[in-house]
């Protein structure tokens, strides 16, 4: 079989040329920062770094860590180390604890986004000829942006439809004949669900193949629901708005989550100590853009939990593939001496017969220990079955066996949990 690539150079680069070219942006990376930005000048004469201290990108080591407090403190551009006549878009994160994470960006910025969402979505199957239905929400998020960048360069149409007005979607989807859409995996899912309300069949219905998903964590289970209910193949991007929004890593069609590494340095670290950790073992990213021009990140911590390895992949690609993101360093709860991921719960719930894709995890504090719950939807059908008891228990053993933990489920009617036309939330907290 014939693969084929967007960039056949620098997707299927040999590993020592990859680290050449690694060494070489990241020197120049350094020597930019320092004599452009007075804040990175400062960050790294406070360690004794100069330009000429790096000479390999193993010595990226050497360098100060960038944290989101950092780009809160420098916020709005107190990191930019271009003029600020040479930016021309800007975006940000929802800043909803804190000030918001800025991300400006200069024609050349936008043209390397615009090339790695391409380099991306080619890597899932998108082509000339699709049709993407665009379902994230437009404003200062980079979701909606990157997706409608990448695929306008492979040239397919893309429908800015943008997220909300869910049966506006389900027409718009059919009418348009739309191959591809692009989403939040949990949005995804309830467009299937208010499909169904209105009497059609996801899987037979419309001409979706493909789902390119981001923005929240989702796993392998929810994955499979994905698949079945619409008969499509779901892939998965990560990105942030610190490095660049999505484009940073995706799935090839052997569902490997490939690093664009020749614009994007990734490390693993262990999240307590800050150490760097062997390839194949799990800790927090780090990610450094060897690139931007803008606001270049510099081993921004992302507090996701992942593990990277440099095998040969399938697909004939070898940038580095990166483990499904396990959980954030932040969402992880310890409950009775034991570490608890929502992802573990959510995988947990999608092996219980009868349960639907909505739940939530409630963290409720009694002094200063928590304890935790989960409200689950049952299907309409199973619902109406009742013996909801039965239901409870296998979720609660299901659980029980992935974390060796008793967790009480509580099955809750079916539309009780509010829809979000964005980031499902997963877990609440309640006194």
């Amino acid at each position: 079989m014939t693969q084929e690539f967007w960039d056949h150079k620098y997707e299927t680069l040999p590993l020592r040329e990859m680290k050449d070219l690694q060494s070489k942006r990241l020197k120049k990376l350094i020597k930019y920062v320092y004599t452009t930005n007075k804040y990175y000048h400062k960050k790294l004469t406070d360690v004794n770094i100069t330009p000429d201290s790096i000479k390999i990108a193993n010595d990226i080591e050497k360098l100060p860590f960038l944290t989101k407090q950092d780009l809160r403190a420098y916020y709005p551009f107190g990191l930019l180390c271009t003029p600020l006549d040479d930016i021309v878009e800007v975006h940000a994160s929802s800043g909803t604890t804190g000030k918001p994470v800025v991300g400006p960006y200069t024609k050349n910025d936008i043209e390397l986004w615009s090339e790695m969402m391409a380099r991306s979505l080619f890597a899932n199957g998108v082509r000339k000829k699709d049709i993407l239905q665009n379902a994230y929400g437009y404003g200062l998020f980079t979701g909606a942006h990157g997706f409608e960048k990448g695929a306008q360069k492979i040239g397919a149409m893309v429908i800015t439809i943008g997220a909300g007005n869910t049966e506006r979607q389900i027409d718009i989807m059919r009418d348009f004949g739309s191959t591809v859409v692009a989403c939040t995996p949990s949005y995804c899912l309830h467009i299937a669900e208010v499909a169904k309300q209105k009497g059609l069949i996801p899987a037979k219905d419309f001409k979706l193949r493909l789902g390119v998903f981001g923005a929240e964590s989702w796993s392998e289970e929810i994955r499979r629901t994905i698949e079945k209910r619409w008969d499509i193949v779901a892939h998965e991007h990560y990105g942030l708005t610190e490095l660049i929004g999505p484009g940073v890593v995706s799935e090839c069609e052997y569902k490997k989550l490939h690093i664009n590494a020749d614009h994007f340095y990734p490390e693993v670290i262990d999240p307590s100590t800050g150490e760097s950790l062997e390839s194949g073992q799990e800790g927090e990213l780090v990610f450094t853009t060897l690139t931007k021009e803008a606001f270049p990140a510099i081993r921004f911590r992302t507090k996701d939990l992942a593990s990277i390895t440099e095998d040969m992949c399938e697909c004939g690609r070898t940038l580095p593939i990166q483990s499904r993101i396990k959980g954030r360093s932040d969402d992880m709860m310890k409950i009775k001496g034991v570490i608890v991921f929502p992802s573990q719960i959510e995988a947990a719930l999608m092996q219980v017969a009868g349960v639907s894709d909505n739940y939530q995890i409630v963290k409720t504090k009694h002094g200063d220990i928590y304890s935790l719950s989960v409200e689950v939807e049952p299907l309409e059908e199973r619902h109406k079955e009742g013996h909801l008891d039965d239901f409870e228990k296998k979720a609660e053993n299901e659980i029980y066996r992935i974390l060796n933990l008793h967790i009480p489920v509580h099955a809750i009617p079916p539309r009780t949990i509010p829809r979000s036309t964005g980031k499902a939330k997963r877990v609440v907290e309640r006194k």
